[in-house]
């Protein structure tokens, strides 16, 4: 007796992708995307008796907490401490 094996073709795989590109092409094309706004900086540049707080006092709004804006601008500046040097320029955000 001779048994034969079944050979597997691709016909299987093709459908199945082509059902899966089916069904996911819609929604992938409904799907919106957006890209994150540009953050814009004004520049500073350090004066004599300055501090990272009093910078970021005068730079914060109404309602904002300045320590979040301290940590904005030393996250902007890639600053380790709150040390600042006269004539350093920093960049704070909008």
């Amino acid at each position: 007796m001779i048994v034969r094996r079944k050979r597997l073709t691709l016909m299987p795989a093709i459908a199945l992708t082509a059902l899966a590109l089916i069904v996911a092409l819609p929604m992938l094309s409904s799907m919106r995307l957006y890209a994150a706004t540009a953050q814009s900086y004004v520049t500073v540049t350090v004066r004599p008796g300055d501090t990272l707080w009093s910078i970021a006092s005068t730079h914060a709004g109404p309602s904002s907490d300045v320590q979040e804006v301290v940590d904005r601008i030393s996250s902007a500046n890639h600053l380790q401490g709150g040390s600042l040097q006269p004539g350093e320029r920093l960049r704070i955000p909008e």
